[in-house]
């Protein structure tokens, strides 16, 4: 590395010289006087001793060209949500990310670097400034957001940077941002190693293509893009810790990044739709003689179908997938999409809520055709980190009651298996049908009221006075009435006494979203 510093201020410094001394006429030689020797008299060049010029290092051009003319340093205030103590405002973090200005005077970034922000402020090239940002557009799903900047002039002499295609293997690509070591615009080159379906973190429920890349990205290169050929060809989301992996990093690529663009044409942005079904590949001969298959590696096996998702009466466990919108679907359950092979899902990651797809089936050794329209299931947000929205939870008694879900999970970091179970298979085994909310005795706030209850914490609540209780609402309501373990008269003075003594502002919020008026978590103004 200093030998490359040292290079490029040679290149700097000889350059101009070169420059100078081609514009200005050469002076005549100076001959060079020996003792003994009379003026006038030359010497001779012993033959194969003619002079060398030696070439001076030039600095290589920039094959992405000025990519600082589009690229800003993007800095958030969030607010992280406290799921142990819910009433409280939650804690105050700061986060450094990068983005790139694309056509309409928006910012593209990453969802993570600015999901729970109350404050965003902007910086670019050769300005001291920091500027204002707001959140247009949020994607949480896929980790993409659009901000601007109001400010008349920032977008000024900035470039609006194209996009390109899915680079192919092996090729070359580099990574912008403002990554952790200084404060400056750091590139980063490396080749592209992989194309694939991968989880994205920022979710950590929501599977699309992603393409794996050996340029190192590290934090504050989040946001950033990942040009090829002077084109946005992703944009550097995430990667693997150095005690898991090395070298592996990942982007979001262009078909993920149009969809969302595309999505949000409306003013609002819908999420991705999903067939919420599980389906088996067919690779064992002896299966596919069994379910009536001819000859050929064609079709996937349908295992389940999830009762609120758009598949169920359509689909049924058993079904044989053959085909989608005119696609055959391999028994590895591969299609064939712009020449490259993909799971048969990225038929559906390229269409909208509303859209319909059309499958050809076979059902008991049966041809048929079926067309799903298309939205995306609740149940799934459950397993799925949430963002911009405010924990829901019921406290009575020192009572904390609070929904199962991914954020409380891992907030009191629980071993029990009950709850394990409850959540890994609420979807598979459709729990959500009798128990929507699943309702958590997360924690007691201890008082007189409440002693020898320390047991029941993490237990779930099933019913209150013989009556069911499905959702975090009817839990609420429930207490309403005599309760089940606590003794109503003391409840009154007791409620008071715990608010005071553990700062508690609120009993309950049974809603995620703020008051109305303020921003949506998809469209953050």
């Amino acid at each position: 590395m200093k030998r490359f510093v040292v290079a490029i201020s040679v290149a700097l410094l000889f350059t101009p010289i070169l420059e100078a001394q081609e514009s200005t006429p050469a002076p005549p030689p100076v001959e060079q006087q020996i003792p003994g020797q009379q003026p006038g008299a030359s010497r001779s060049t012993p033959p194969g001793q003619a002079i060398v010029p030696v070439p001076v290092p030039i600095a290589p051009p920039k094959p992405n060209g000025p990519v600082q003319k589009s690229l800003v340093r993007i800095t958030a205030t969030s607010v992280e949500p406290d799921y142990r103590a819910p009433w409280n405002a939650g804690a105050l973090q700061r986060g450094v990310g990068a983005g790139f200005v694309i056509s309409g005077n928006r910012i593209m970034t990453n969802a993570h670097v600015v999901a729970n922000s109350r404050y965003v402020t902007v910086e670019r090239d050769g300005d001291p400034n920091k500027y204002p940002a707001t959140v247009q557009f949020i994607a949480n799903d896929c980790d993409l957001a659009l901000i601007t900047v109001s400010a008349p002039d920032f977008f000024k002499d900035m470039i609006p940077l194209k996009f390109g295609g899915i680079p192919a293997l092996e090729s070359t690509v580099s990574a912008y941002g403002y990554p952790i070591g200084g404060e400056r615009m750091s590139v980063t080159t490396g080749i592209v190693s992989r194309v694939d379906f991968q989880l994205y973190t920022h979710s950590s429920v929501d599977q699309h293509l992603a393409i794996q890349i050996s340029a190192q990205i590290n934090p504050g290169n989040s946001g950033g893009p990942v040009m090829q050929d002077g084109k946005v060809a992703g944009v550097a989301f995430q990667g693997y810790s150095g005690d898991v992996a090395q070298g592996v990093a990942y982007m979001i690529p262009t078909p993920v990044i149009n969809r969302f663009l595309k999505d949000i044409g409306n003013g609002h942005y819908d999420e991705y739709p999903d067939l919420a079904i599980t389906y088996a590949k067919l690779q064992n001969p002896a299966q596919r003689k069994f379910l009536g298959l001819k000859d050929g590696d064609r079709g996937v096996l349908v295992s389940s179908v999830v009762a609120a998702g758009p598949s169920d009466g359509i689909l049924r466990p058993g079904d044989v997938l053959l085909a989608i919108d005119g696609h055959p679907i391999a028994s590895d359950a591969s299609v064939e999409l712009e020449g490259e092979r993909a799971q048969f899902e990225e038929v559906v990651e390229r269409k909208f809520k509303g859209d319909s797809v059309k499958f050809e089936i076979l059902r008991d050794k049966q041809p048929m055709s079926l067309t799903i329209k298309l939205y995306k299931p609740w149940p799934y947000s459950i397993q799925g980190h949430s963002y911009d929205v405010r924990p829901r939870y019921v406290l009575y008694g020192g009572l904390l009651f609070q929904p199962l879900n991914l954020d409380t999970l891992e907030a009191y970091r629980s071993t029990d298996l009950r709850l394990r179970h409850f959540f890994e298979y609420f979807i598979l085994e459709q729990i959500y049908l009798q128990h929507p909310d699943v309702i958590v005795l997360s924690n007691i706030l201890p008082d007189p009221i409440n002693t020898y209850l320390a047991p029941y914490r993490g237990a779930i609540v099933d019913e209150i006075n013989g009556k069911k209780i499905l959702t975090l609402h009817e839990l609420a309501k429930a207490f309403d009435g005599p309760p089940l373990v606590l003794d109503r008269n003391k409840i009154e003075a007791a409620r008071e006494r715990i608010k005071t003594r553990y700062n508690v502002a609120k009993e309950q919020n049974l809603e995620e979203r703020p008051a109305s008026g303020a921003p949506k978590q998809a469209n953050k103004t």
